[in-house]
């Protein structure tokens, strides 16, 4: 009989360390594997069974999914420590206006009216264009999480206040989700041990010598409930 398992994929940039260390504290004897996954993979991930459950970023495919919001990434302009921009501690929409931009082929954000100017060559990824923002040739728009991934020495960020956020989910199949999902849903929610509802594991097979115990304990309590004052100690007089 297969042991029992949960797999968690995320994007770049997910951050379920807080949730894998609450269940490695509540089901220690289930393993939660973790699986890197692109974000446009993501969805497809959860669709075709490769993981149960997903870190994702919306928006995205998710025909098929249920989904869960969970908090909105700030989004923020990477750009040298040397820049104009680095001398602010938030920036706005205005202040990118002409900026050289370089959008990623991997670009997470969807933000179709994005302002600067985007430079004629895209990087394949993220990673390849914080390379060439540090070289000088652009800014880079993207999710906070993401530039702190890839932070350089080099290399700074500045919150967008007027910019869209970017949303973070839990998406798992829609109507078959496990009681290992719904357990992996209630770390996520906050809540208590005590009132998860997707405890369903697996209830260890008692030994010979236990269940031999178990029916000498029973037989014991029957005895006990039997035996009431004014009857069997009348009988022994």
């Amino acid at each position: 009989m297969t042991s029992p398992s949960l797999s968690l994929g995320y994007v770049p940039g997910g951050t379920p360390a807080k949730w894998v260390r609450i269940w490695a504290e509540r089901h220690p004897a289930i393993p939660l594997q973790l699986s890197a996954v692109a974000a446009a993979d993501a969805a497809d991930a959860v669709r075709d069974g490769t993981v149960d459950i997903a870190l994702l970023r919306l928006p995205a495919d998710t025909s098929g999914l249920a989904v869960i919001p969970l908090y909105e990434e700030t989004t923020v302009a990477v750009v040298p420590t040397d820049h104009l921009l680095s001398a602010v501690d938030t920036i706005t929409v205005a202040d990118l206006d002409g900026e050289p931009m370089l959008l990623p082929l991997d670009d997470v954000l969807d933000w179709t009216d994005a302002p600067g100017s985007v430079v004629d060559h895209r990087p394949e990824t993220t990673e390849d264009a914080i390379e060439l923002v540090a070289a000088g040739l652009g800014a880079l728009i993207v999710p906070q999480s993401l530039a702190r991934l890839h932070h350089r020495k080099d290399l700074t960020y500045r919150p967008i206040s007027d910019a869209p956020s970017c949303p973070v989910a839990l998406a798992f199949p829609e109507g078959q989700q496990s009681s290992l999902v719904e357990e992996f849903i209630g770390i996520v929610r906050g809540r208590k041990p005590d009132s998860s509802r997707g405890r369903d594991e697996p209830t260890p097979k008692r030994t010979a010598r236990e269940k031999t115990l178990a029916k000498q304990a029973a037989r014991a309590a029957a005895g006990k409930v039997a035996r009431k004052p004014g009857r069997t100690d009348r009988g022994r007089r």
